[in-house]
């Protein structure tokens, strides 16, 4: 199978070409660096597949304009497929496939790591630090042990993260339309998300991006969370309305803010713009505050999730093209 690789970075590139050539049958995957949109879709003449991440564009005339080219199976190489228009694929006679867990642990992990660096100062601290001041003044954090933490999500990254804040000593609030045992059984006690977030001295966002999570945190969820809290997202930008969250830390009801992802992360993250004036007014303005820590998507970013993704990915095209359909499918009525 001919499979277009989009916005394929050197890792991208090393770990696919790794997978592929131990395979019985490989794959001829052609890489391509430019992001998959309208302007590009082209780029995919002649292949059977195309694999795409998460700031990729597969809106319909995108899928239609693939279709049109012989592309019958789109493998996206992330968990998430809110970019992907499902149903104008189904009705194209497009299949997808997914990659729904690769290392749950790498993104837990950043989660936390994300809580500390904010809560205790540490991008602050490493800049002083580099220019001689010591001083501690402004660099006060709090203990973990013994705060109440809320986590919204308790798939298998939401998992992790209880374990790991539970480990801390935490009392975890969790929220989910779909209570584990297995979050209970780890410590979590599963309350309404309008109880969750006045409780909370921080809340941590592990859920997808679907119509109902789309801005979930907006004014009014920002109101009801206890004065001073933090609120940290590794999972979609558009869980948060950015623009009421910039109001919040203006005001101080938010206490801080850390993030690996953004709404409209799609011309900023896993790009090098050191050299350029960055043009998203909004995104500039949350760079402007000293209790904002920002990520470029790099959650996921450890050796052991991007080999997954890379044999996951190549696995589900191997079911393809063995006549069946992908190992992870992504359908209709997971997006209705």
């Amino acid at each position: 199978m001919r499979i277009a690789v989009f916005s394929a970075k050197s890792y991208d590139v090393n770990t696919l070409e790794q997978a592929n050539g131990a395979r019985a049958a490989p794959h001829d995957l052609v890489f391509l660096n430019p992001h998959l949109d309208a302007n590009t879709a082209i780029l995919a003449q002649g292949a059977d597949a195309v694999c795409a991440f998460v700031n990729d564009e597969l809106d319909a005339p995108v899928l239609e304009a693939l279709s049109e080219q012989g592309v019958r199976l789109i493998l996206m190489r992330c968990a998430g497929f809110n970019n992907v228009d499902v149903t104008a694929a189904a009705r194209l006679g497009l299949a997808i496939g997914r990659v729904p867990a690769y290392s749950p642990y790498a993104v837990a992990e950043h989660t936390v790591a994300l809580i500390l660096a904010l809560n205790r100062r540490l991008h602050r601290a490493y800049s002083r630090v580099r220019e001689g001041n010591f001083a501690l003044d402004g660099l006060m954090g709090f203990d973990l042990h013994g705060k109440t933490i809320g986590v919204v999500g308790t798939g298998r990254i939401g998992m992790c993260a209880i374990r790991v804040l539970t480990g801390f000593g935490c009392k975890v609030l969790a929220y989910d339309p779909y209570p584990s045992e297995e979050a209970e059984a780890a410590g979590a006690q599963y309350v309404p998300l309008q109880d969750l977030l006045p409780a909370s001295r921080v809340v941590t966002l592990h859920c997808p991006l679907t119509p109902d999570t789309h801005h979930m945190i907006d004014e009014a969820a920002l109101a009801a969370m206890q004065p001073g809290a933090m609120l940290v997202n590794t999972s979609r930008g558009g869980l948060i309305d950015t623009r009421a969250v910039i109001a919040a830390l203006k005001s101080g009801q938010l206490g801080g803010l850390a993030i690996d992802v953004y709404e409209e992360e799609g011309d900023l993250f896993f790009e090098n713009l050191s050299e350029q004036v960055l043009q998203d007014d909004v995104f500039a303005r949350l760079l402007t505050f000293p209790n904002v820590v920002v990520t470029g998507h790099q959650a996921f970013f450890t050796a052991e999730a991007l080999e997954a993704i890379a044999e996951t990915t190549l696995d589900n095209a191997d079911a393809v093209a063995a006549g069946g359909a992908p190992l992870h499918p992504v359908t209709v009525e997971m997006v209705v």
